[in-house]
Protein backbone atom coordinates (compact mmCIF):
# COMPACT_ATOMS: atom_id res chain seq x y z
CA UNK A 1 0.00 0.00 0.00
CA UNK A 2 0.92 3.66 -0.99
CA UNK A 3 1.63 5.51 1.55
CA UNK A 4 -0.37 8.05 2.62
CA UNK A 5 1.58 11.61 3.86
CA UNK A 6 -0.74 14.18 2.77
CA UNK A 7 -4.59 14.34 2.54
CA UNK A 8 -6.90 16.76 0.89
CA UNK A 9 -10.35 17.56 2.16
CA UNK A 10 -13.04 19.48 0.24
CA UNK A 11 -15.19 21.27 2.55
CA UNK A 12 -18.37 23.05 0.33
CA UNK A 13 -20.45 25.66 1.68
CA UNK A 14 -23.20 23.76 2.87
CA UNK A 15 -23.26 22.88 6.78
CA UNK A 16 -23.01 19.04 5.64
CA UNK A 17 -19.29 18.88 5.48
CA UNK A 18 -19.02 18.14 9.03
CA UNK A 19 -18.34 14.38 7.96
CA UNK A 20 -15.63 15.40 5.95
CA UNK A 21 -13.90 17.17 8.50
CA UNK A 22 -14.67 14.14 11.04
CA UNK A 23 -12.95 11.46 8.11
CA UNK A 24 -9.90 14.07 7.34
CA UNK A 25 -9.10 14.74 11.04
CA UNK A 26 -9.32 10.79 11.88
CA UNK A 27 -7.55 9.69 8.88
CA UNK A 28 -4.66 12.68 9.74
CA UNK A 29 -3.91 11.28 12.74
CA UNK A 30 -4.09 7.40 11.75
CA UNK A 31 -1.88 7.85 9.06
CA UNK A 32 0.24 10.85 11.02
CA UNK A 33 -0.35 12.63 8.04
CA UNK A 34 -1.06 16.77 6.82
CA UNK A 35 -4.11 17.71 6.60
CA UNK A 36 -5.08 20.22 4.13
CA UNK A 37 -8.90 21.54 4.50
CA UNK A 38 -9.70 23.38 0.92
CA UNK A 39 -12.65 25.80 0.56
CA UNK A 40 -13.20 27.34 -2.84
CA UNK A 41 -14.81 30.22 -3.96
CA UNK A 42 -16.75 29.99 -7.17
CA UNK A 43 -18.76 33.17 -7.79
CA UNK A 44 -21.74 32.53 -10.03
CA UNK A 45 -22.48 36.24 -9.96
CA UNK A 46 -19.12 37.49 -11.98
CA UNK A 47 -19.60 35.50 -14.94
CA UNK A 48 -19.71 37.17 -18.21
CA UNK A 49 -23.25 37.65 -20.06
CA UNK A 50 -25.16 37.15 -16.07
CA UNK A 51 -27.41 40.06 -16.10
CA UNK A 52 -30.10 39.06 -13.96
CA UNK A 53 -30.84 41.14 -10.81
CA UNK A 54 -30.37 38.57 -7.62
CA UNK A 55 -28.64 41.18 -5.34
CA UNK A 56 -30.50 38.93 -2.21
CA UNK A 57 -28.79 35.83 -3.61
CA UNK A 58 -25.72 37.52 -3.97
CA UNK A 59 -25.45 38.90 -1.01
CA UNK A 60 -26.51 35.37 0.50
CA UNK A 61 -23.82 33.80 -1.16
CA UNK A 62 -21.15 36.20 0.07
CA UNK A 63 -22.51 35.89 3.60
CA UNK A 64 -22.55 31.96 3.51
CA UNK A 65 -19.04 32.32 2.52
CA UNK A 66 -18.36 34.49 5.50
CA UNK A 67 -19.47 31.85 7.48
CA UNK A 68 -17.79 29.04 5.72
CA UNK A 69 -14.00 30.84 5.73
CA UNK A 70 -14.70 31.48 10.08
CA UNK A 71 -16.02 28.16 10.01
CA UNK A 72 -13.06 26.52 8.64
CA UNK A 73 -10.36 28.69 10.21
CA UNK A 74 -12.02 28.28 14.19
CA UNK A 75 -10.98 23.79 12.43
CA UNK A 76 -7.79 24.33 11.81
CA UNK A 77 -6.97 26.32 14.78
CA UNK A 78 -8.15 23.86 17.12
CA UNK A 79 -7.11 21.05 15.78
CA UNK A 80 -3.04 22.82 15.21
CA UNK A 81 -3.23 23.47 19.35
CA UNK A 82 -3.94 19.14 20.02
CA UNK A 83 -0.95 18.79 17.81
CA UNK A 84 -2.33 17.99 14.05
CA UNK A 85 -0.31 19.25 11.14
CA UNK A 86 -3.17 21.04 9.23
CA UNK A 87 -3.54 24.02 7.09
CA UNK A 88 -6.84 25.88 5.81
CA UNK A 89 -6.70 26.98 2.01
CA UNK A 90 -9.44 29.29 0.71
CA UNK A 91 -8.93 29.32 -3.23
CA UNK A 92 -11.41 31.27 -5.66
CA UNK A 93 -11.64 29.96 -8.98
CA UNK A 94 -13.69 27.06 -11.01
CA UNK A 95 -13.66 23.99 -8.38
CA UNK A 96 -12.28 21.32 -10.80
CA UNK A 97 -9.42 22.99 -11.63
CA UNK A 98 -8.27 24.63 -8.19
CA UNK A 99 -8.27 21.12 -6.51
CA UNK A 100 -6.48 19.69 -9.56
CA UNK A 101 -4.04 22.35 -9.35
CA UNK A 102 -3.69 22.36 -5.32
CA UNK A 103 -3.06 18.22 -5.20
CA UNK A 104 0.04 18.74 -7.65
CA UNK A 105 1.31 22.03 -5.66
CA UNK A 106 0.85 19.99 -2.13
CA UNK A 107 1.83 16.60 -3.35
CA UNK A 108 -1.72 15.09 -2.37
CA UNK A 109 -1.52 12.08 -1.64
CA UNK A 110 -5.13 11.34 -0.91
CA UNK A 111 -8.34 13.76 -1.56
CA UNK A 112 -11.47 13.27 0.33
CA UNK A 113 -15.01 14.67 -1.07
CA UNK A 114 -18.55 14.41 -0.21
CA UNK A 115 -21.50 11.68 -1.41
CA UNK A 116 -24.57 12.77 -1.57
CA UNK A 117 -27.17 9.84 -0.28
CA UNK A 118 -30.51 10.46 -2.23
CA UNK A 119 -30.55 10.31 -6.19
CA UNK A 120 -33.23 12.57 -6.57
CA UNK A 121 -31.50 14.79 -4.09
CA UNK A 122 -28.03 14.90 -5.64
CA UNK A 123 -29.84 15.97 -9.61
CA UNK A 124 -31.20 18.68 -7.43
CA UNK A 125 -28.08 19.75 -5.35
CA UNK A 126 -25.49 19.17 -8.75
CA UNK A 127 -27.40 21.43 -10.42
CA UNK A 128 -27.39 23.45 -7.92
CA UNK A 129 -23.83 23.56 -7.13
CA UNK A 130 -23.13 23.73 -10.86
CA UNK A 131 -24.60 26.94 -11.21
CA UNK A 132 -23.16 28.40 -7.86
CA UNK A 133 -20.29 26.49 -7.25
CA UNK A 134 -19.23 25.22 -10.35
CA UNK A 135 -18.12 21.71 -8.31
CA UNK A 136 -18.25 18.72 -10.52
CA UNK A 137 -17.39 15.17 -8.87
CA UNK A 138 -17.64 13.59 -12.14
CA UNK A 139 -15.10 15.96 -13.57
CA UNK A 140 -12.52 15.22 -10.24
CA UNK A 141 -12.72 11.89 -9.92
CA UNK A 142 -12.12 11.50 -14.08
CA UNK A 143 -8.59 13.53 -13.69
CA UNK A 144 -7.70 12.41 -10.19
CA UNK A 145 -3.90 12.52 -9.87
CA UNK A 146 -4.11 10.90 -6.57
CA UNK A 147 -6.40 8.20 -4.72
CA UNK A 148 -9.68 9.45 -3.53
CA UNK A 149 -12.13 8.77 -0.56
CA UNK A 150 -15.95 9.57 -1.28
CA UNK A 151 -17.55 9.89 2.27
CA UNK A 152 -21.56 8.98 2.11
CA UNK A 153 -23.34 11.72 4.64
CA UNK A 154 -24.83 9.70 7.44
CA UNK A 155 -28.50 9.82 7.68
CA UNK A 156 -29.98 11.95 10.24
CA UNK A 157 -31.46 10.16 13.07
Amino acid sequence: MREIKRILAVCGVTTCCQEIVDVGISLARNFKAELYFIHIIHNPFGLEGYNLPMFSLEEDYYKILEESKEDLEKIVTTEQKSGLNIHGLVREGPPTEEILKTIKEENIDLLIIQAHEEVLMERLETRLENFLFGASKKQIIRKMPCSILIVKQEPES
